[in-house]
């Protein structure tokens, strides 16, 4: 393992641009997961709304969310890759401001990596329009992917990856205008043979003319 890593924590990686309508919602499901051993960070983009007042009451309330404030507006490819450059957890996962895990998220796909000793693993989710609840469809997902299958079909949601870095090596997403996601993966899996999937919907993804994909 690299130095520095600690073992057993996952690093939890968020990008956030004006998301003070659902930045709460988003971090509570973090706050809620069965698996508690876990840091956050949040990058702020430059919002200009409440988004950075908000964003330091919370952390001031839970020692493990940690702010990166840039000082331009530079994209969530390169906030990512500023929240992964401070990240001191040996798994890394990913959670955009506007999207919500399942509480037992971690729980299960870590136990689901470490049963199996995989390195690089995503979930199936659901699609949802203004609450959880509000499910509009479900993304099933394949037992694995391959680098050829995936430039087939992107299907892999960032909002369900967790990479462990003691197998997969540390890595950066490159500063593309969009599927930045999707490169990091192809990437990744230039080196790795196959990203496992779960098939249980363990993440709630949530369309807004107001998302960070969108």
């Amino acid at each position: 393992m690299r130095q520095g890593y600690q073992a057993d924590v996952v690093s939890i990686i968020m990008p956030t641009y004006n998301s003070s309508a659902v930045l709460k919602e988003s971090i509570a499901s973090i706050q809620q997961q069965g698996y508690q051993d876990w840091e956050l960070l949040v990058v702020d983009d430059c919002s200009t709304d409440e988004t950075r007042d908000m964003l330091r009451e919370m952390a001031e309330r839970d020692a493990r969310i940690q702010l990166v404030l840039l000082t331009e507006n530079r994209g969530s490819g390169f906030a990512r890759n500023e929240g992964l450059s401070r990240a001191r957890g040996r798994f890394v996962a990913f959670l955009d401001s506007d999207d919500v895990w399942h509480p037992k998220k971690l729980e299960k796909q870590l136990a689901f990596m470490r049963a199996n000793d995989y390195g690089f693993t995503f979930t199936a989710y659901h699609v949802f329009e203004g609450k959880p609840t509000a499910v509009k469809r479900t993304v099933q997902v394949p037992e694995k992917m391959n680098y050829r299958q995936l430039l087939k079909n992107t299907i892999i949601g960032c909002l369900t990856v967790v990479i462990d870095r003691e197998k997969v090596g540390d890595f950066r997403m490159p500063l593309l205008r969009a599927r930045q996601d999707t490169a990091t993966w192809l990437a990744i899996l230039k080196e790795q043979e196959f990203a496992y999937g779960m098939a249980e919907p363990l993440a709630y993804y949530r369309v807004s003319a107001a998302s960070l994909s969108s």
